[in-house]
C-alpha cells in the first residue's frame, strides 16, 4: 500500500500507530490514531483508537487526555476493561483516587486473576486511606485556624501566627479544598477588611493558594469577593500589600485562561461556564483603576503591570487578539490619563516614579498586538483626539498634560509619538516651553525634546534648533533638574554615530566633559532618585565612545552608584543601566564589513565605519575584569528579578548579551555562577526577545560545559537548563553556539538517566544525530560525543536496534576515521550499544565490507582509550556469536590479540586481560584448537 492510500485507511494508520507505539514512538502513533479517528465512522473501531490512544498519553504524562479518551472508548462499551485499566491508571495519577478505586475495582470484577488490577486495588487502598487520614487533620488544623481568627479574645501575636498558618495550609490540596468547603472564603473577606497589614497579606496569600492551577475555585472566589474589594486591596496605600494583591489577581488570571485552554477545567468533573465573563470583568475594574485618584501609586503601577502581562497575546502565531482590540476601545484613553498625568501641576492620580514608564511599556504592548493598518489607525486617531482636546483647552495646564502624553508616546509606540509630534504648534510649543521660568514647566518640555531626539524623523530637526537651547539650559540654568536632563539631550545628539568613531557630532573632548559630569551627578547622593537615573540615561548614550568607557570602568564610584540605582525601586533606570553596560562590554552585535567593500567605499569616497582603538579585544576584557571586581554580576542578578513592565524584553536582552560577555573567559565562570548568574540566566533564556533567548542560552552552555553543572545549578534547577540548550541546535544558530550547546548537552547527558530523559522529551536526539552528520570536525565531534552519553538510555538504544537505518553504520565507519576524537566517541558508542545489545553484534558486519580493517586499526592504535574500545567491541562480538568469533579469529585480529594479552611495555591491565578474555572465549569455541589441528593435518599430507 503506497502512503497516500495508507493515509486515507483508518486500518492501516492504527497499524502503523501500534508499530510506533511497540518502538517507543509516542507522538507519532498519538499523530496516527487521531488521524484514522477523522477518517472512521464505526463506533467500534473508534473505541478502540480510542483506547490506544489514552495508552500513549498515559506514556507521554498526559493524563487529562488520557482519561479523556479511555472515558470515550467506555462510553461504547462499559464492558472494555482495557480502556477501564487506563482510565483508572490516568485517574491515580491525577490524585482522583476514589475514582481510581472504583474503576480497579470493576477491572477486577471482570478479570478476577490480573495480577496488574489487584496491585493496582491495593495501591489506591493504601493512597485512599492516607488521604482521609490527611484530610481528617487537616480538616482540625482548619477549624483550629478558623477558631483563633475569628475570636475578638484571641491575642494579636495569635492572630498573626493562625494567619500565616493558614497560608501553609492553603499550599496543600487536601488543605486548600478544606478551607474552600468551610466557608473560607468568606473569613479571608473579613480579613481583608483588618488594619493590620500582616493579616491582610496573609488573607492574600492564602487566596493565591486556593486559586493557583484551580479553575473552578477561582471563579468561585472572584464571584463571592468581587473584583471591586480586590481592586481596592491593590489600590491601597502599602506597596507590599499591592504587590501581595497584584500577584493575587495574576495567578486568577492565569487559572482562569489555563483553564479555558484545557477539555476539562479544575479537578472536578462538573462542566464549568466559560471564565471569560470573570476575566472581562477583571479588566474593566483593572482599567477603571487607571484614572481613580483614590487608588495609590503602587496600586495603579500593578494594575498596568497585570495588563501588560495579561491582554496583550503570548505569540503572534495566535490569530485571537480580541483581548487587546477590547482594551483599545473600551480602556485607551484611562491609560492615556495616566500618562499625561504631570504630578506637581494636575490634579490627576498619584504616581510613582515608575507610572509613566510602565505606562509607555503598556501601550507599545498594546500597538504591536494590532494586526491590521485600520486597528492601528484607530488606536493613532484615539490618541490624536486625546492629545488634541488638552493641547486646544486654554491655559497653559492643558498644553503640558499634552505635551507629557507625547512624551510617554514616544517612548512606546513611537510611530504614534511621532504622529502626535506632528500636530499643528506642538513641536512649537514644546520649544517655547524649554525657556519657560516654571521648573516643572521646563522639566515637561525637555523631556519631551529629548525623547523626540532619539527618533530618525525629528533628530535632524532638533539637532539644528535644539541643540544651542539645551547648552544655554545646561549652561545657565541654577537647577540641576533641569541641567542634567539637558545634559542627556546632549549626549543623545552627541552619539548619534554609535560606535562609528568618525562621526563624532560633538568637537573633541565634549564627550568626555559630559560623561565627567553625569558621573558627578550619578554619585551625588542629594539629588533626587530621578535626577540621578537620568545621569546613567546620559551614560548611556555617552558609552558609545570607547573613551568614555574606560573613564567609567575605572571610577569604582560611579559604577556603584549606577549597580546600587540598579537595585532600587525605580524601575525606569533599568534599561538605561542594560544599556551602558552592554556598551561597555562591547556586547552589541557588530558586523564586520567585508574588506573589498570597504576599498570599494574607500574610493567612491563614501564613509567607512571605524572601531575605536580602545575598543579592541585586550581593552574590552580589561574593562569586563573591572565590572566583575564592582560587583556587576549581583547588580544584574537583582534587575532581572524585578517585576515590573520596565523590565522589558529590550532590557531582557541587554543583560543576557552583559551575562555572555561576563562568562566568555572560562576562569571567570565560577564568579559569575557563585554570585547567583547561572540561576538568573535560566529565565532569560525563556522570556526574552529571540537574540536574547540565544545569548542567555549560550551564557547557560558555556557555564555547563566548564563547571559542574550540579553545583552551577542546584537541585530541580538543572532540568530547566535542557530546554535553552536545545533550542541552539538550529541552522539559525552559528556554528560555535551549536558546538557549545552539544557540548553542554553531552555534560548533563552524562549526569543521570532522569536528564537524559529530560533531553528526550525536548527532541534534542534528532537534532544531535543531524549534527553528526555536520562537516566541521569539531561540531561532528561533538555531537557523536553527546550520543555517546545518551545511548545509556534504553529509548536511545532502541533507535539503534531497529532496522532500516544507518544508524549504526555510521558509527562503524566513524571508528576508522581520522579525527581521534570522532573515533573516541563512535567507538565509545558502539563498546556501550554492543555490550547492552548483544544481537547488534552480528549486525556490525553488514554496515561496510571494511568493518574488520576499522576494528582492527582499533586494536593497534596507538591512543590507549581508542585501543581499550577496540577491545571491548571484539569481545562483545566475539561473545555475541561463534560465527563471528571464527570471522575474528581468522583475521590478524588474532595475532594482535595474542600479543595484547601479554602485556608489558605500559599495557594497560585492563585490556589485557581483555584481550586475554577473548583469547579464551575462541578457545571455548574450539577455534583456536581447529585451527591448529588443520594445520597439522595439511602440514601431514604429500
Amino acid at each position: 500500500m503506497s502512503d497516500t492510500e495508507k493515509e486515507k485507511d483508518p486500518a492501516a494508520l492504527k497499524e502503523e500507530g501500534n508499530t510506533l507505539f511497540k518502538a517507543g514512538d509516542m507522538q507519532g502513533a498519538v499523530c496516527c490514531y487521531t488521524k484514522a479517528l477523522k477518517l472512521t465512522d464505526s463506533h467500534a473501531d473508534k473505541a478502540v483508537l480510542y483506547r490506544n490512544r489514552s495508552a500513549c498519553y498515559l506514556k507521554l504524562e498526559e493524563y487529562s487526555k488520557a482519561e479523556a479518551d479511555a472515558s470515550k472508548a467506555l462510553d461504547t462499551d462499559q464492558g472494555d476493561v482495557k480502556a477501564r485499566f487506563r482510565r483508572a491508571q490516568a485517574f491515580q495519577k491525577l490524585g482522583r483516587f476514589d475514582q481510581a478505586f472504583l474503576d480497579a475495582q470493576r477491572c477486577a470484577q471482570l478479570e478476577p486473576k490480573n495480577k496488574a488490577f489487584q496491585d493496582l486495588l491495593r495501591q489506591l487502598g493504601a493512597q485512599i486511606q492516607q488521604k482521609s487520614a490527611q484530610l481528617n487533620s487537616t480538616d482540625a488544623r482548619v477549624q483550629q485556624m478558623f477558631s483563633l481568627l475569628l475570636d475578638p479574645s484571641t491575642k494579636e501575636c495569635d492572630r498573626q501566627k493562625a494567619a500565616q498558618n493558614l497560608v501553609v495550609l492553603s499550599r496543600e490540596e487536601a488543605g486548600a479544598e478544606q478551607i474552600f468547603r468551610n466557608d473560607g472564603v468568606k473569613l479571608i473577606q473579613k480579613l481583608l477588611q483588618s488594619k493590620l497589614e500582616d493579616v491582610v497579606l496573609s488573607a492574600l496569600r492564602t487566596l493565591v493558594g486556593l486559586c493557583t492551577g484551580h479553575q473552578s475555585r477561582t471563579m468561585a472566589i472572584v464571584n463571592e469577593l468581587g473584583m471591586e474589594q480586590l481592586c481596592v486591596v491593590m489600590g491601597s496605600g502599602a506597596s507590599s500589600v499591592s504587590l501581595a494583591a497584584c500577584h493575587l489577581l495574576q495567578v486568577m488570571f492565569e487559572a482562569l485562561t489555563e483553564g479555558m485552554k484545557r477539555e476539562i477545567r479544575g479537578k472536578d468533573e462538573a462542566i464549568l461556564p466559560e471564565p471569560s465573563k470573570e476575566l472581562r470583568s477583571m479588566l474593566r475594574h483593572l482599567l477603571e483603576m487607571m484614572p481613580a485618584s483614590n487608588v495609590s501609586g503602587p496600586g495603579r503601577d500593578s494594575a498596568i503591570n497585570l495588563l501588560v502581562k495579561q491582554v496583550p497575546r503570548k505569540s503572534l502565531k495566535n490569530p485571537d487578539n480580541s483581548l487587546t482590540l477590547w482594551v483599545v476601545d473600551q480602556g485607551l484613553k484611562k491609560i492615556l490619563e495616566v500618562a499625561g498625568t504631570v504630578p506637581e501641576i494636575s490634579e490627576g492620580p498619584p504616581l510613582t516614579d515608575n507610572s509613566h514608564m510602565s505606562c509607555s511599556v503598556l501601550l507599545s504592548k498594546l500597538y504591536d498586538d494590532l494586526k491590521s493598518d485600520k486597528e492601528r489607525e484607530n488606536f493613532n486617531k484615539l490618541c490624536e483626539e486625546y492629545v488634541q482636546q488638552h493641547f486646544s483647552r486654554p491655559g497653559l495646564d492643558g498644553k503640558l498634560r499634552a505635551i507629557q502624553t507625547v512624551s510617554v508616546l514616544l517612548q512606546g509606540p513611537s510611530d504614534v509619538g511621532n504622529r502626535t509630534l506632528e500636530m499643528s504648534g506642538m513641536m512649537d510649543a514644546v520649544i517655547s516651553l524649554c525657556a519657560s521660568e516654571d521648573v516643572t514647566h521646563q522639566q515637561v518640555a525637555v523631556e519631551a525634546l529629548i525623547h523626540a531626539a532619539g527618533k530618525a524623523k525629528r533628530a535632524s530637526f532638533i539637532t539644528a534648533n535644539g541643540v544651542s537651547l539645551l547648552k544655554d539650559l545646561y549652561k545657565k540654568s541654577e537647577n540641576d533638574r533641569i541641567r542634567v536632563r539637558a545634559l542627556v539631550g546632549l549626549c543623545k545628539l552627541g552619539s548619534a554615530g554609535g560606535t562609528d568613531f568618525s562621526m563624532k557630532q560633538f568637537a573633541e573632548g565634549s564627550t568626555l566633559k559630559l560623561a565627567k559630569q553625569c558621573r558627578k551627578w550619578l554619585c551625588n547622593e542629594t539629588l533626587p532618585p530621578t535626577s540621578r537615573r537620568w545621569s546613567v540615561e546620559g551614560l548611556a548614550y555617552l558609552t558609545f565612545d570607547a573613551d568614555v568607557k574606560e573613564d567609567l570602568v575605572e571610577d569604582k564610584n560611579a559604577l556603584l552608584a549606577m549597580f546600587d540605582l540598579a537595585k532600587s525601586e525605580d524601575k525606569t533606570v533599568l534599561f538605561a543601566v542594560g544599556s551602558t553596560l552592554v556598551n561597555c562590554t562591547n556586547s552589541y552585535d557588530v558586523e564586520k564589513p567585508d574588506p573589498q567593500m570597504v576599498e570599494l567605499a574607500k574610493y567612491a569616497k563614501q564613509h567607512v565605519p571605524e572601531e575605536h582603538p580602545k575598543d579592541a579585544p585586550s581593552y574590552v576584557e580589561k574593562r569586563l575584569v573591572k565590572l566583575l571586581e564592582a560587583g556587576v554580576v549581583s547588580a544584574l542578578v537583582c534587575m532581572v528579578k524585578q517585576e515590573s513592565p520596565a523590565l522589558t524584553e529590550a532590557c531582557r536582552e541587554c543583560i543576557a548579551r552583559v551575562f555572555l560577555a561576563l562568562v566568555e573567559r572560562q576562569e571567570d565562570r565560577g564568579t559569575v555562577v557563585a554570585q547567583g548568574g547561572g540561576k538568573a540566566l535560566i529565565p532569560l533564556a525563556s522570556d526574552n526577545t529571540d537574540a536574547g533567548k540565544i545569548k542567555a542560552a549560550q551564557a547557560l552552555a558555556k557555564i555547563t560545559i566548564t563547571s559542574n553543572p550540579e553545583i552551577a545549578f542546584p537541585g530541580e534547577r538543572i532540568y530547566e537548563v535542557v530546554r535553552p540548550l536545545t533550542s541552539l541546535l538550529r541552522l539559525e544558530c552559528t556554528l560555535l553556539q551549536n558546538f557549545e550547546a552539544l557540548m553542554a548537552l553531552t555534560n548533563l547527558a552524562g549526569i543521570n538517566d532522569r536528564l537524559r530523559q529530560k533531553i528526550i522529551k525536548e527532541k534534542a536526539v534528532p537534532k544531535i544525530e543531524g549534527y553528526m552528520f555536520e562537516e566541521h570536525d569539531l561540531v561532528r565531534a561533538s555531537a557523536t560525543e553527546c550520543m555517546c552519553n545518551l545511548v545509556l538510555n534504553t529509548e536511545v538504544q532502541k533507535l539503534y536496534l531497529a532496522t532500516g537505518n544507518d544508524r549504526l553504520k555510521l558509527l562503524v565507519l566513524y571508528s576508522g576515521e581520522d579525527d581521534g576524537r570522532l573515533r573516541k566517541a563512535a567507538a565509545g558508542t558502539l563498546a556501550m550499544l554492543t555490550a547492552e545489545h548483544p544481537e547488534l553484534c552480528a549486525r556490525i558486519p553488514g554496515t561496510t565490507t571494511h568493518w574488520l580493517e576499522i576494528v582492527q586499526a582499533l586494536l593497534l592504535s596507538e591512543i590507549p582509550d581508542l585501543r581499550h574500545r577496540g577491545v571491548v567491541i571484539v569481545q562483545n562480538m566475539i561473545q555475541a556469536e561463534k560465527s563471528l568469533a571464527e570471522k575474528l579469529i581468522e583475521s590478524e585480529a588474532l595475532e594482535i590479540l595474542s600479543v595484547l594479552a601479554k602485556g608489558g611495555d605500559g599495557m594497560p591491565d585492563a585490556v589485557s586481560k581483555i584481550a586475554q578474555n577473548c583469547l579464551d572465549k575462541a578457545m571455548e569455541y574450539g577455534i583456536i584448537r581447529n585451527r591448529e589441528e588443520k594445520e597439522k593435518s595439511s602440514g601431514t599430507e604429500p
